[in-house]
């Protein structure tokens, strides 16, 4: 997650984050140990180093994606509405060393222009309003910094957290005029983002082929998906959260406006852990509570069937014992059905 910060652009990828002994939570309702930084099988985006310090490519967010899906064709979730996760936040980056180190360089270097050079000196050293990178409160708090969320770089509002570093005190809440400040709701936002679920061929019946009028099909079994979940943490704050996408329905689309959907609206709910119901010898002349009836032919084509899962997300983490809603999540995929004419011969 590169930091973006106007006074760290083209210098850092991220800042250094230093876990001091004892730290406090960062404002009253943070739980100290909601996150312990460490790298668990699955986790990508982070982790504490043997001194104590995070690593700078990550960021602020540390992500642990081992219950999330896998495979080759797992991918996001899109959400149903027009909402999409933050694209930017503030969160801690430096003690008031790091900051000094940080920004002396570039002070230095003049790449930057003297007028320019000379305000920070005047913000961050000379007292206007903070003075000698706030050393004397050193171990009382840290300086925050604009992140861009995984992945975000170039999309709508990834630029939008550009203010210049803020002090917080440790234990304070950061700014009430800077919304962007993480939370842990927001950190359940940006899990949101890293959710990835499993594809959703359905199962078939007739497999191979269908014939016209011929009723076809279609299920998942319970044991082929399951609930995902991703924690995104501020190890430094001990704030955590979880994200769970959980499958609640499939919306079956067959390809052509010549078909018969089962049920008529196309969705097909969840019931007692699989959606429709598998084909078995004997249930020919039944209509399937899952599936399509095709009343044409695909000639020497095929139909592209799109299989579509809505799945329930939630959250849960520091200051939320009880399940939060978000937005639900779509994840679809196409499959080739062909569909044979029955000829019939007359003698």
């Amino acid at each position: 997650m590169p930091a973006i910060g106007r006074k760290t652009r083209g210098v850092a990828l991220g800042a250094a984050l230093f876990l001091l002994a004892g730290a406090a939570p960062a404002w009253a309702d943070i739980v100290p140990g909601g996150g312990n930084g460490s790298g668990s099988e699955g986790e990508v985006g982070g982790g504490s180093g043997d001194d104590g310090t995070i690593n700078a490519s990550a960021g602020a967010v540390v992500y642990d994606r081992s219950k999330n899906g896998s495979g080759q064709s797992a991918g996001p979730v899109t959400s149903a509405s027009d909402w999409t996760p933050p694209a930017c936040y503030y969160a801690p980056a430096f003690t008031p060393d790091q900051l000094k180190a940080e920004l002396e360089p570039i002070w230095e270097a003049g790449s930057t222009g003297p007028e320019w050079d000379a305000e920070q000196r005047d913000r961050y050293v000379n007292g206007k309003p903070y003075k000698d990178f706030n050393k004397e409160k050193e171990g009382e708090g840290y300086w925050w910094d604009g992140f861009v969320a995984d992945g975000r770089i170039g999309d709508p509002g990834a630029l939008d957290c550009q203010k210049p570093n803020f002090w917080v005190d440790t234990g304070d809440a950061p700014p009430a005029d800077i919304p962007e400040a993480i939370t842990p709701e927001m950190l359940a936002q940006l899990a949101y983002a890293e959710l990835r679920v499993p594809s959703t061929e359905v199962k078939l019946a007739p497999e191979v082929e269908t014939k016209v009028n011929l009723p076809t099909w279609a299920w998942l079994d319970g044991a082929t998906f399951k609930p995902v979940s991703v924690t995104a943490s501020v190890p430094l704050l001990g704030m955590t959260a979880t994200t769970t996408a959980e499958p609640v329905s499939l919306r079956i689309e067959p390809g052509t406006a010549d078909a018969r959907l089962h049920p008529a609206s196309g969705e097909c709910a969840l019931v007692d852990g699989s959606i429709g119901e598998r084909y078995a010898k004997g249930k020919a002349d039944r209509t399937p509570p899952c599936g399509v009836t095709y009343l044409r032919s695909s000639g020497d084509g095929t139909f592209p069937l799109q299989a579509t899962l809505t799945w329930k997300i939630s959250w849960t983490g520091t200051g939320a014992n009880d399940e939060q809603p978000l937005p639900d999540g779509s994840f679809g995929a196409q499959q080739p059905v062909t569909v044979r004419e029955v000829q019939a011969v007359n003698r």
